[in-house]
């Protein structure tokens, strides 16, 4: 780091323009070019490459949380196998919709969603390895996607490591349909997949959710208090008559225990902030007010143990835009991460 200059962004080659290696970083990042399920848009599985690219304009200061580079900021290379069963995925679940769109029963579809669901397996069970060695090694990790189902195995290996873990949700979606469309790992089915499979995690917390079926709210009221979701059209309604953001992100904190798992699928930001997310929804969060979420989470003394950051796609006409935000995002989730592990307050 001596010839580093941290006011000349971009002069390193690493993600940041950093020139810290795995081993030397505090902070890990582990990129999953991951996109079998998506249903609406697509492209999530180019977000870490765009993401990587976008992040050497990022100024390394950052108003809110510091020098959060200092502490060391490295991206694992892609894995090839991932981009492998992802391309094998595809194709499957292509052929399934194309073949399913004609009314053909859905029994005879078997041997696709089961390679399908394969490929979702293969790709959660080395995630999970993946997360779990950098734990080991006493790494912060943060997972970046692709698909928000592609980081179940993430999740499940921050679970084991902090049993009564909570996860604070930023989605448009619940994500709580069982086997969406038949897929056992479908993105729109990660958290019924973390509240089922992961009795690790003590409490959902959803923010920003604006667009979900019965399914799902039966789901929530079936919890037990196992989930909490903040309904988009009501946190609006109540600054509309009077209420602050600040006394809404204490009501929402104070559903979290101590340690804190943030998964964060971009389309919970207000969509101009990321139009080419696979599924956008008018609405949302702006960038600032959910940053100031995170840090309310660091503020009340709760640590942030791990993140993910998905659903960010490139647009297919060349603009950065989306993983500009993406890269400013990931960058926020990485220094309150580090705050809550250090000093309580910015």
């Amino acid at each position: 780091m001596s010839d580093f200059d941290p006011n000349a962004a971009g002069t390193g080659s690493g993600i940041y323009g950093l020139p810290y290696t795995v081993d030397e970083a505090r902070v890990v990042l582990v990129p999953v070019p991951f996109e079998a399920t998506t249903s609406y848009g697509g492209g999530t599985a180019g977000g870490p490459d765009a993401i990587a690219t976008a992040s050497h304009q990022v100024d390394l200061f950052d108003h809110e949380t510091g020098t959060p580079y200092t502490a060391g900021i490295a991206m694992l290379p892609v894995d090839a196998r991932v981009r492998a069963w992802n391309d094998e995925a595809r194709s499957d679940v292509r052929r399934w919709r194309d073949v399913h769109a004609l009314g053909v029963n859905a029994t005879q579809l078997g041997p696709e969603l089961q390679r399908v669901d394969a490929c979702c397996e293969a790709v959660n069970g080395w995630l999970h390895d993946a997360v779990k060695q950098q734990l080991d090694a006493g790494k912060i990790v943060g997972t970046v996607g692709g698909d928000h189902g592609a980081v179940f195995g993430a999740i499940a290996a921050h679970a084991e490591r902090w049993p009564g873990l909570g996860i604070l949700h930023f989605d448009a979606h619940c994500d709580l349909r069982h086997a969406y469309e038949g897929f056992a790992w479908s993105h729109a089915s990660i958290m019924d997949n973390v509240v089922h499979r992961l009795p690790g995690v003590a409490r959902l917390v959803q923010v920003g959710i604006r667009d979900y079926c019965e399914e799902e709210r039966d789901a929530i009221a079936a919890s037990g208090g196992l989930i909490r979701a903040w309904f988009d059209a009501d946190l609006a309604r109540a600054r509309f008559e009077g209420a602050t953001w600040a006394q809404q992100t204490a009501h929402i904190v104070a559903e979290l225990p101590a340690q804190v798992y943030v998964s964060f699928d971009v389309d919970g930001l207000d969509p101009r902030l990321c139009p080419h997310t696979g599924t956008p929804v008018p609405g949302g969060l702006d960038f600032l007010q959910a940053s100031y979420l995170l840090g309310a989470v660091v503020r009340s003394g709760r640590r942030i143990v791990g993140f993910d950051l998905v659903e960010v796609a490139p647009d297919p006409g060349g603009d950065e835009w989306d993983a500009n935000v993406g890269a400013r995002l990931l960058y926020k989730l990485i220094g309150w991460t580090l705050r809550s592990q250090s000093s309580p307050a910015p």
